[in-house]
């Protein structure tokens, strides 16, 4: 009964942090941002400046989350996140072992399709 409460909590705690849609994963994103820039005591006028991105643009990405992904890169830059971004997609992620083999046998391809063969 105690394990069974204990993996109840724990589950509830890691449902916290599914992120079921793109707003809220964008907003997750968002609120890291905003910490990162008050951890290192730079404001959106100066980050704004740093980066090129207006400071409406920078206000409306902390706010609400909504930003071009050029804009994005621009602030990661400005607070020192550019690697971050760059491996985004770096490596190969998978869910099952077919999808692991069908990575192994597609690796170094370049179509994400079957080639049109003519008759």
């Amino acid at each position: 009964m105690v394990q069974s409460a204990n993996s109840d909590n724990i589950l509830s705690l890691l449902d916290g942090f599914v992120l079921n849609n793109a707003d809220d994963m964008a907003r997750l994103v968002a609120g890291n941002f905003r910490k990162r820039r008050v951890e290192k005591n730079i404001t959106r006028q100066r980050v704004s400046e740093l980066s090129g991105v207006p400071l409406s643009t920078v206000a409306r990405f902390e706010q609400k989350g909504l930003i071009a992904f050029e804009s994005l890169i621009r602030l990661a830059m400005a607070l020192g996140y550019a690697p971050d971004v760059r491996n985004m997609f770096g490596t190969s992620r998978f869910e099952t072992m077919d999808e692991l083999d069908m990575i192994r046998r597609k690796s170094g391809g370049k179509r994400a399709y079957a080639k049109n063969r003519k008759k």
